[in-house]
């Protein structure tokens, strides 16, 4: 049933294809900052740049980064770590590899290597960039696989008043309000987020070949954000941003854990005449973990990372279109973990890069860029490079091949951690980590014609010195070998390939659709000295397929409709992984986890200018997995969800 749904879906594209009439533009006149730091139409990037609109992300109706990853972008799954935090696999790079910011603005704290997805709520978001391959040589470590760049809206408005509420299975609640002012030189926007899901229980089946969750644990979380705008002169802006986020989390009824963030930020655009652009800016971030202790209520933070950087960006443009960009960032990292070593460790870090764009002439663009990074723990240094090429051979075809060299640095805690994984293993930090590095070779195609947009790219990843957890050993002390020990390490002989091909259409009777699929090959990471590494999570899966087909009517003046279907295809993965955690002299087994498919149906009916009334169905087939491995889908069945979003400016 499932198969033939998507047969259907691709039929009706093709066919509908033929009649349609052809005025859409998709992204091509929209101002994309990502991939060059420098603001490019959509048309004219010299890097290949994926854009997530605010609309796509209202047919989503995605509540944070993670619903709408997995749903937009093949490739992308999110897995379990052993305590149910998540992590994410981006086409064969894990989310310690993948650059997250908000409005170009790094996050602190770390869940199990990746960053807290329930902090980036999808209310307020402009629209998302995300650029592939490694982009280290303009953002330095962490950028080896990607960046990902979540933008925010500003007001528009003389005012503004949203309220928001949704309402899902589980006792699932998601509530939330704005609030824009827009003045003469200045505009404010208050967002206000709420969102909780009760726990509960799965059922597997006997006999499952890998470890399984039983219970899922739901959370309740607070995001509020501020961002004030103003612009003094035509040619001074300012910004400044402040946010607060908490969550908890109830794994024992008497020690909730608590997960909270509280940033801020200022930053300074200069317009200083046609030619030239400056950027000052200053950010601060700190994240912190702690368990409430019920009983003698006690909040005790055993996890806090605090991050303040400095940031300055001059841009210089020619009259025929080349920019020069210069840039620097001073970055003081501060990690305190009951786990580590010494309680706290400290760290500066310093980059300076240089990039240029030369814009040869209507049709040839290349960009080079170069940066310096030096780290004060262990007086660490690299060079990154990067050389991109775009030729536009006819209007609206563009061709890009680039090379990039990615590069992570050993974070704190992988350089100083010393932490007993539930009587499993001791996790060990090791000071002697060299930095990651990564040769990335992409080639890619875009083609928009009238209503039709075609993308294929291709990519090749070969990683050296990939940080990571080794093989559990004994001390060769333990002559009863009582303990095991995973220290990490510098793996060898780890690479991966891939591409995606994704066509998109839209028409004038009110149909878009949108057909993605991601192909990723895996070679296993080895040690030094050869031996084949047991992932620590679940490897990527080949063939990943995501489709979207909507249909948006505005019957009268008062009443509008929007209708989508949407879904996703995740073939099997095979993992080595150990018989016995415990004794790892009982060898290791090949599991196969397997493939699934998930759709959803929504329809959003729309009131005037102000209301709007939302009824969704998430997996609409009833999919519940046989047994439920750290990758497979959290869904114990078909979920309701009904929401209602009201504007009160509008009401007037």
């Amino acid at each position: 049933m499932r198969h033939t749904l998507l047969y259907i879906l691709l039929f009706g594209i093709t066919l509908l294809s033929h009649a349609a009439e052809m005025d859409s533009v998709f992204y091509l006149n929209d101002v994309v900052v990502t991939g060059t730091r420098t603001y490019k139409l959509w048309k004219d990037a010299p890097i290949q740049t994926r854009i997530i609109s605010a609309d796509d992300i209202m047919k989503v109706d995605a509540t944070n980064v993670e619903d709408l990853l997995q749903q937009e972008m093949p490739g992308v799954e999110f897995s379990l770590a052993m305590n149910q935090k998540k992590h994410m696999n981006f086409c064969g790079f894990g989310g310690q590899s993948i650059l997250f910011l908000v409005d170009g603005e790094r996050l602190a704290g770390e869940t199990m290597d990746d960053v807290d997805f329930t902090r980036l709520d999808m209310a307020n978001v402009e629209r998302i960039e995300i650029v592939k391959g490694a982009a280290s040589a303009l953002y330095g470590s962490n950028a080896g696989g990607g960046v990902i760049n979540i933008i925010t809206k500003e007001s528009t408005e003389p005012w503004t008043l949203n309220l928001n509420a949704r309402m899902s299975r589980h006792n699932g609640r998601r509530f939330g309000g704005s609030f824009g002012l827009n003045g003469t030189r200045w505009k404010n926007m208050l967002n206000v987020n709420g969102n909780s899901v009760d726990n509960f229980n799965v059922h597997n089946a006997d006999n499952p070949a890998a470890q399984v969750v039983s219970t899922v644990y739901g959370d309740k979380t607070w995001n509020v954000k501020d961002r004030l705008v103003y612009t003094p002169t035509d040619k001074l802006k300012l910004i400044g941003r402040a946010g607060y986020f908490y969550r908890e989390l109830v794994r024992t009824a008497d020690t909730p854990e608590r997960y909270r963030d509280l940033n801020a930020g200022l930053k300074g655009l200069w317009d200083i005449n046609e030619n030239n652009l400056l950027e000052l800016s200053y950010s601060f971030d700190q994240y912190d973990k702690s368990d409430y202790l019920k009983i003698p209520h006690l909040d005790v933070r055993d996890y806090s990372n605090v991050q303040n950087t400095v940031r300055g960006i001059y841009n210089y443009n020619w009259k025929n279109g080349s920019i020069l960009t210069v840039g620097a960032d001073f970055m003081h990292d501060y990690l305190m973990n009951k786990n580590l070593g010494q309680e706290e460790v400290k760290q500066n870090a310093f980059d300076a890069y240089v990039q240029y764009d030369w814009l040869i002439n209507s049709q040839w663009e290349v960009v080079s860029a170069v940066r310096y990074d030096y780290f004060s723990d262990k007086k660490d240094s690299h060079f990154t490079p990067k050389l991109t090429a775009r030729y536009q051979p006819i209007d609206n075809l563009n061709l890009r091949l680039g090379y990039g060299m990615g590069f992570r640095a050993p974070a704190l805690k992988e350089k100083y951690y010393n932490f007993d994984m539930v009587g499993i293993w001791i996790i060990r930090g090791n000071k002697d980590l060299k930095a990651e590095l990564s040769h990335n070779f992409n080639a890619s195609a875009d083609y928009t014609t009238g209503n039709y947009n075609f993308t294929v790219s291709a990519y090749y990843n070969n990683v050296r010195n990939k940080l990571a957890t080794g093989v559990p050993h004994y001390m060769p002390e333990d002559i009863q070998q009582k303990q095991l020990y995973l220290d990490y390490d510098n793996l060898d002989n780890y690479s991966v390939f891939g591409g995606e091909a994704t066509t998109q259409a839209r028409w004038d009777n009110g149909l878009s659709a949108k057909l993605s699929y991601a192909y990723t090959n895996e070679r296993m990471p080895k040690d030094k000295a050869g031996n084949t590494i047991n992932n620590q999570y679940i490897p990527a899966r080949k063939h990943a397929i995501t489709a979207r087909i909507d249909w948006d009517k505005q019957f009268s003046k008062n009443y509008g409709l929007l209708v989508s279907l949407s879904g996703r295809y995740l073939s099997g993965v095979k993992n080595v992984e150990f018989v016995d955690y415990y004794d790892i002299a009982k060898g290791t087994n090949t599991i196969h986890y397997p493939a699934y498919t998930l759709w959803k149906l929504s329809a959003v009916q729309r009131f005037g200018k102000a209301v709007k009334l939302t009824a969704a169905v998430d997996n609409l087939f009833n999919y519940k997995p046989k047994y439920y491995y750290f990758n497979s889908p959290l869904t114990d069945g078909a979920n309701l969800m009904l929401g209602l979003s009201i504007d009160i400016n509008k009401l007037f």
